[in-house]
């Protein structure tokens, strides 16, 4: 069995960067990731909102520089999908892999979250070319064009109101015939006249050939089908983090998040969560950043006091 300093699980922005920090600190870390290193950022053709980027990237490049960077310092990368966390209330900790054990005296647990995807047709083939589901992200390539928000909750709402602010019309598409958010959310939503609701109604199909054009609808109450043109479609109809392997193993919150200190740490010891995976406020590369550097270094002190 191999074992660690530091293992991190998850090669996202937030993953890649506690690698980077904790490799620059001189401590063995692992870094294991199931899939393509980056998350849901590779899904991203440009990134504008990333402080001192002078022209906008890719996710895909993005990503990849940071990988680089990373392992320049010593950061090990292993694509495995792990599955358990043996021991997890006090270290040793042991992290289990298929047929891999590692084990380690600090965890950095950065598996990130996924959009509920709607499953409509399109929708896979369309991400990041109109599909989007993140307007603070990808709002501003749809300046003064019409545009489709799905869902009725908080986050939908919300990013609406902000849409509206860039693009000429939003659309917001509800399958109910009322809206979950808060009601000052609503007022605000109904206030606007840049704002158009479309009630009962669900989409059926996303339409476009490189880029969105239309989405097709369908009216609940009678059935009946219309053609809605929008050069996007951003969806909110929920979020789901990567932690239903850890049931019962540490600490979530009712929707599946782990809870942290300001310090990354949760509340086992040297069990550390950071980005997308724990309970935050806002879900940026930014913010996943800053998580990551400071897990990184909530580790290493961590190892220190030990």
């Amino acid at each position: 069995m191999s074992h660690y300093d530091l293992i991190i699980i998850g090669g996202g922005p937030a993953g890649l960067t506690a690698g980077l920090y904790a490799s620059r600190a001189r401590l063995a870390t692992l870094l294991l990731e199931k899939a393509a290193l980056g998350g849901q950022v590779i899904k991203s053709d440009q990134i504008e909102n990333y402080p001192c980027s002078e022209r906008s990237v890719s996710g895909f490049e993005l990503m990849h520089n940071l990988e680089q960077q990373a392992a320049k310092f010593g950061l090990i990368i292993e694509t495995a999908d792990v599955h358990e966390i043996a021991s997890i209330d006090r270290p040793p900790l042991q992290v289990l892999a298929g047929e891999k054990k590692f084990s380690c005296q600090a965890l950095i647990i950065a598996t990130g979250s996924e959009p509920t995807m709607l499953g409509a047709e399109g929708e896979q083939r369309l991400i990041g070319r109109g599909v989007s589901y993140c307007a603070t992200c990808d709002g501003a390539f749809f300046r003064d064009k019409e545009v489709a928000v799905v869902g009725g909750g908080d986050a939908a709402i919300e990013e609406a109101l902000f849409l509206t602010r860039l693009v000429k019309k939003v659309h917001i598409i509800h399958r109910r015939d009322k809206l979950r958010a808060i009601k000052i959310l609503q007022e605000r939503a109904f206030a606007d006249s840049k704002i158009a609701f479309l009630w009962n109604t669900v989409v059926e199909r996303i339409e476009g050939g490189e880029r969105v054009d239309s989405l097709t609808l369908k009216r609940l109450t009678d059935g009946t089908i219309h053609i809605l043109p929008v050069a996007a479609v951003f969806i909110y109809v929920g979020l789901r983090p990567n932690t239903s392997w850890l049931a019962n193993r540490l600490p979530l919150t009712a929707d599946g998040f782990i809870e942290t200190n300001d310090h990354m740490a949760t509340s086992l010891p040297g069990v550390f969560a950071a980005g997308d995976v724990r309970k935050k406020l806002l879900r940026q590369i930014a913010t996943a950043v800053g998580d990551g550097s400071t897990a990184a270094f909530a580790v290493e002190k961590y190892l220190q006091s030990r």
